[in-house]
């Protein structure tokens, strides 16, 4: 039986002073869905808070504006970051920087259907700023899911007060990992 996006929590991940997140998430769509969902612009809109703006390959410099949504409602001063894409092995991993941050998305098939782990290591050894993250990136993936189930997601700035719920039972991971 495949899981539903948002019946998973992540998983809180310590390596010295680093703090990290993987999250498994198994949805029954094929592959090239899921990639396509995971990479290019149009789907993105739903489910990551900035868009990927640049050439797709390996070693390439990326921009990373946020949507408007997110600017105006997170008052972002900076409404841009840049990045650079690390690893680039279509339909198998994406794996990008994003300021500090790593992010790595790997699929892998299973008749018909697809594993996605994303795994990201957080620039900051912040125990707050990690717990945030697991929130907000819990419920990208809960996006994620519905964009490939249903062709559309609500707006993600909606989604914030999960976020915040969500928030609590990271902290108590991070908390029993450092223990």
């Amino acid at each position: 039986m495949i899981d539903k996006p948002m019946d998973t929590m992540g998983e809180v991940l310590q390596d010295g002073d680093r703090i990290g997140l993987r999250f498994v998430r198994h949805f029954s769509h094929p592959l090239e869905r899921v990639w396509s969902a995971i990479t290019e612009s149009d789907q993105l809109r739903y489910w990551m808070p900035c868009d990927i703006v640049g050439e797709r390959r390996a070693g390439a410099d990326i921009e990373l504006p946020f949507w408007p949504a997110q600017v105006a409602k997170y008052q972002l001063e900076e409404p841009s970051l840049r990045g650079r894409i690390e690893v680039w092995e279509p339909l198998q991993i994406f794996q990008w920087r994003w300021g500090g941050d790593v992010l790595r998305f790997e699929l892998e098939p299973s008749d018909g259907e697809t594993t996605l782990t994303f795994t990201t290591w957080l620039e900051s050894p912040d125990p707050g700023g990690a717990v945030s993250a697991a929130g907000g990136y819990h419920v990208c993936l809960n996006q994620l899911g519905v964009l490939l189930d249903t062709g559309a997601a609500p707006p993600l700035v909606e989604r914030d007060s999960e976020a915040r719920r969500l928030q609590d039972a990271y902290a108590e991971q991070l908390t029993a990992t450092e223990a």
